[in-house]
């Protein structure tokens, strides 16, 4: 077993909430300045800049993790992450047919750039990412598993498109193992409210929209492979431990 630093919720400048900044390259930069060995880049309803972040994290030596941060056809934000980048690519091809296009309005809701893999502005989605899905919770949690992805209901304890404040409870179905919070001490008051946590997995994660805002050094997880093992190991670990398999956080 080896400890792994982790921030599994980072948004690039793809997000229009993010900041022009939030380059791949200047995420992966930061995330290994802050001590962090695996870190996750979860754009709103897109994985448009995971194949150029996965090229800058292979500079730094960090552990890359495709992801999305879903929003659902009830609002709900679920983190979704992948074992492979094409995973990661085919899910965002098939969350792309349900999304609801609405322009884009940049002077409002901001940018959303498309980075290359040479770390440059390539382009730029003209549809708005941050708005609903028409994928139901639970759909979008088997849409994921098909994938081999595994779905984490994100910041559950915020109020805004947190699945608790959302739906009012954590529903039996879909069955998620793994939640997440931004404050780790919110987990008490959660669990007296909500039993039902004490059965699930937390990891808390910055949901980082600037630089600064990157984890640092990260959640702690224990995985069942060599601190040097091979990025696509560590990803595979992750992934199982998430699901529900072995491993811990310390």
């Amino acid at each position: 077993m080896s400890a792994f630093f982790c921030d599994l919720h980072i948004h690039s400048c793809l997000s229009p909430c993010a900041e022009e900044e939030m380059m791949p390259g200047n995420i992966a930069g930061v995330a290994k300045l802050n001590g962090l060995d695996i870190a996750a880049l979860t754009d709103h309803n897109t994985c448009g800049n995971c194949a150029s972040f996965f090229a800058a994290c292979e500079n730094y030596g960090v552990v890359p993790v495709a992801g999305m941060e879903l929003t659902t056809s009830e609002d709900v934000h679920l983190v979704c992450l992948f074992r492979t980048l094409s995973d990661a690519t085919a899910f965002s091809e098939a969350v792309d047919h349900r999304r609801i296009r609405i322009k884009n309005k940049p002077e409002i809701f901001g940018r959303q750039l498309l980075i290359d893999l040479d770390d440059e502005p390539c382009g730029e989605e003209e549809h708005l990412l941050i708005n609903a899905t028409t994928l139901p919770l639970e759909e979008a949690a088997e849409l994921c598993q098909l994938h081999r992805g595994i779905a984490i209901p994100a910041h559950i304890d915020r109020e805004a498109n947190g699945l608790l404040s959302t739906l009012g409870g954590m529903p039996e179905k879909p069955d998620f193992p793994t939640i997440e919070v931004k404050d780790a001490a919110s987990l008490v008051k959660l669990a007296q409210e909500h039993p039902i946590l004490h059965a699930k997995r937390a990891i808390v994660s910055s949901d980082a929209h600037r630089l600064w805002e990157i984890a640092e050094p990260g959640y702690a997880l224990n995985l069942p492979c060599d601190k040097h093992a091979g990025a696509q190991e560590v990803r595979d670990q992750l992934i199982d431990y998430l699901s529900g398999q072995r491993g811990g956080h310390i």
